[in-house]
């Protein structure tokens, strides 16, 4: 059998895998692999900043569903990686990040452009390797994608020395993976299946609480049948918005910090709260004590680690969250003792209470004339879009306005940094998007802030032809904690004020894109029209109201209930 070039090995490795389009940026160290791809149907996107081919990497993984590939080069190539590593890590989304490395020879040698890179991301990554036999390279790279893939996802590195990568090798046969030290549990255990189809029969108030695992999972069918089976309220976490249907009557949205009245009403009054793929996280749960105080907890999580790490549970399910929402529905499908309309004459009184509160309290804010109110022009991108555009966010107000009043009635249309909450995510995470659904319509809604710190990646988006929308909701503010500086600290605006911001319509126009500006109420529906009507990449420049705040919002140390509503 031939030998071939590492560099070919891990072409022919990701064709192997189905990937189309990989982010990077060259260098020194990978520039053997970077000639390859000349010569493979790979596409190659070259982005402005390493952070930016991860971020695309990881929108085009979410928007997908598939494993995002990024190739960077060694030292500050693989440095400037990390952030989007540790965004992915938290979201848990799967991605097989490439980076350069010195030959084995040097390493360890202070050499040009050298770094640990392999211990700088051990706790970031949910797996990382550094390839030091070429007859280790292809085995690695399966295994890297079954890890990335499989079980929780998550982001795995590797590295690769330039002499392995320039080494001859023979390509080996696929074969099955089989880790002993690694076996994810697809299936939930059939007991404990019954033990939560039993505790729903005898919950007069139950919660559905879900997470981004449904989404991950591919369950939001499953959660949908369940749901409305058992006639049960809904409330979303924002990883787990789009999961179940947003206009469904329902659902009650997001709960927790910035989350509805009624989802933190009905979490802190319910009696039984089933957990779907989400992981109590302190966002959710304000002060742990306070956290659905009269619940019984059912939590299903294929991670088992997640289970009772944050807040106790009393039955756990270890499973694949489509499998056990399926068994579930199998259970109450097969039961004598289930009775779909018994049950739902049994939580018609829960439903009305949740209702109340929803009309009680719903989220809205106050006009103010021919003033721009952020939440507006969430409010109109939702209406001229039909609900259907890809929305990812920048982190900060905007992205609360974003899940507050976006009506997400789909799984994976809410691109967005949870764990991490990463300002500079949105833009590059669009361009992968829209790489992945060039027909889809792909909204970034954005800061003023926060654009700016991958807003290089413009370029990216216009020399390959991602017509992807920017909507910055522009304040003047890095708005989020400026907010927490008037209600907290008296409005000392400490290094929150933007005294200098570019003319973002001019810099638009500098990147051969299309630039609008609406600075009253009345510009607002123009220009959107306008932006979804052109076939260019646009930036949209709304001047919003400068010190608007996120309601509802949870004080830190409170709990959900004790909700700032203005």
């Amino acid at each position: 059998m031939s030998k071939i070039t590492g560099s070919q090995a891990i072409i022919k490795c990701l064709q192997e895998e189905g990937i189309d389009t990989i982010f990077g940026f060259p260098g020194g160290a990978v520039i053997d692999l970077y000639d390859e791809l000349m010569d493979s149907d790979i596409k190659h996107l070259l982005v402005r900043h390493e952070q930016g081919a991860v971020h695309a990497a990881d929108g085009y993984a979410r928007a997908t569903g598939k494993v995002g590939v990024a190739l960077l080069t060694s030292g500050p190539g693989a440095t400037n990686g990390v952030t989007g590593i540790a965004t992915a890590y938290m979201d848990s989304i799967p991605l097989v990040v490439f980076t350069g490395q010195v030959p084995r020879a040097l390493i360890g040698n202070d050499a040009f452009q050298e770094v640990d890179i392999v211990g700088i991301t051990r706790p970031c990554t949910k797996h990382n390797y550094l390839v030091s036999d070429p007859s280790e390279l292809v085995s690695t790279i399966r295994e890297a994608f079954y890890l990335a893939a499989s079980g929780r996802p998550g982001p795995v590195l590797i590295d690769l020395p330039k002499d392995v990568v320039a080494s001859k090798m023979t390509f080996p046969e696929k074969k099955d993976i089989r880790m002993k030290t690694y076996q994810p549990n697809l299936d939930p255990h059939p007991g404990q299946i019954a033990k939560a189809c039993k505790a729903y029969l005898k919950a007069k108030r139950p919660v559905l609480y879900v997470g981004g695992g449904v989404i991950l999972a591919n369950a939001s069918k499953e959660l949908t049948e369940l749901a409305e089976k058992t006639q049960t309220p809904v409330t979303m976490t924002l990883m787990g918005l789009g999961g179940f249907p947003g206009s469904n009557p329902l659902s009650m949205g997001m709960l927790g910090m910035h989350g509805s009245y009624a989802a933190n009403m009905m979490v802190a009054k319910s009696d039984l709260l089933i957990a779907v793929g989400a992981r109590f996280d302190d966002r959710v749960t304000g002060r742990l004590d306070a956290f659905a105080p009269h619940a019984k907890i059912i939590h299903v999580d294929i991670d088992p680690t997640s289970i009772s790490k944050n807040v106790g549970v009393d039955i756990p399910i270890v499973a694949d969250c489509k499998h056990a929402l399926r068994a579930m529905n199998s259970w109450f499908d097969d039961s004598k003792a289930f009775d779909a309309a018994a049950i739902a004459d049994k939580h018609q009184p829960w439903i009305e209470e949740v209702n109340e509160w929803n009309d009680k309290h719903p989220l809205s804010y106050l006009e103010e004339g021919d003033i721009i109110k952020p939440q507006f022009v969430v409010e109109m991108l939702d209406k001229l879009t039909n609900g259907d555009a890809i929305i990812t966010t920048e982190v900060g107000q905007n992205q609360m306005w974003a899940a507050q009043f976006y009506k997400f009635n789909k799984p994976r249309r809410l691109l967005t940094s949870g764990g991490l909450g990463t300002m500079g995510y949105g833009l590059p995470a669009a361009i992968g998007a829209k790489m992945a659904f060039p027909d889809a319509t792909v909204i970034d809604i954005a800061g003023d802030g926060s654009i700016q710190m991958n807003i290089q990646e413009l370029a990216t988006a216009k020399q390959y032809g991602a017509p992807v929308k920017v909507a910055i909701l522009n304040n003047g503010y890095l708005g989020m904690v400026r907010q927490w500086q008037e209600l907290f600290y008296n409005r000392r605006y400490s290094a929150t004020v933007m005294e200098v911001t570019p003319d973002f319509v001019e810099l638009a126009k500098a990147y051969g894109a299309v630039g609008l500006r609406a600075k009253t109420k009345d510009e607002v529906e123009p220009v959107i029209k306008e932006a979804l009507a052109t076939d260019n990449l646009v930036i949209m420049d709304f001047a919003v109201s400068r010190e608007e705040g996120v309601f509802p919002m949870v004080p830190a140390g409170k709990a959900t209930t004790e909700m700032l509503l203005v």
